[in-house]
């Protein structure tokens, strides 16, 4: 009787260390991604909105091939999957409060992100690709940027708000085990 106790005993501490190993990443990469796109939004879209028509498609087209890299990939998607992995492990702690916070950061980064990102940015990130700019006349330059920014610009702050909400559930989730 004494050694199943032990043995129950070491299986709770080590789906506690697992658990918690995964809500602590689970914050980590949703954090990595709340500064991106937070970066993104403080210095990038008013940096890049002054530059002149031309040399803004060029520099989304440079930025939109190398961020396509493991560092984004590694808070992008990891945050995708490991948020919902924590709120399902939460839910089986039975702590309810953590469990909704945790539910509530993976919705989040789910739709106002990954959802937005795929849905919205990437296929305007792929038009901007498709152009030529250097055998583009002015006014298809002027035309593409005028169809691109304002609506790209949308989605992302939508990007950047949904995935600090989805930080700080998850850290009040974190904080609430």
């Amino acid at each position: 009787m004494h050694n199943q106790n032990r043995n129950l005993e070491q299986l709770k501490l080590k789906n506690m260390t697992l658990l918690t190993t995964i809500q602590i990443a689970a914050v980590i990469l949703a954090g990595l991604a709340a500064g991106l796109f937070y970066s993104w939004d403080c210095a990038i879209v008013g940096g890049l909105g002054n530059l002149p028509d031309d040399q803004y498609l060029a520099a989304f087209q440079s930025i939109n091939r190398v961020i396509l890299n493991p560092y984004f990939f590694m808070s992008f998607m990891g945050s995708l999957i490991l948020l919902p992995i924590a709120a399902w492990m939460t839910y089986k702690t039975g702590n309810t409060s953590a469990f909704y916070f945790m539910l509530a950061a993976a919705i989040l980064y789910a739709l106002g992100v990954f959802g937005v990102t795929i849905g919205g940015n990437v296929p305007l990130n792929d038009m901007v690709d498709k152009l030529d700019i250097t055998n583009a006349s002015s006014e298809a330059i002027k035309a593409m940027r005028l169809k691109f920014e304002a609506n790209w610009n949308s989605l992302q702050h939508i990007r950047t708000y949904s995935a600090i909400l989805a930080f700080i559930a998850a850290v009040i989730s974190l904080a609430k085990r």
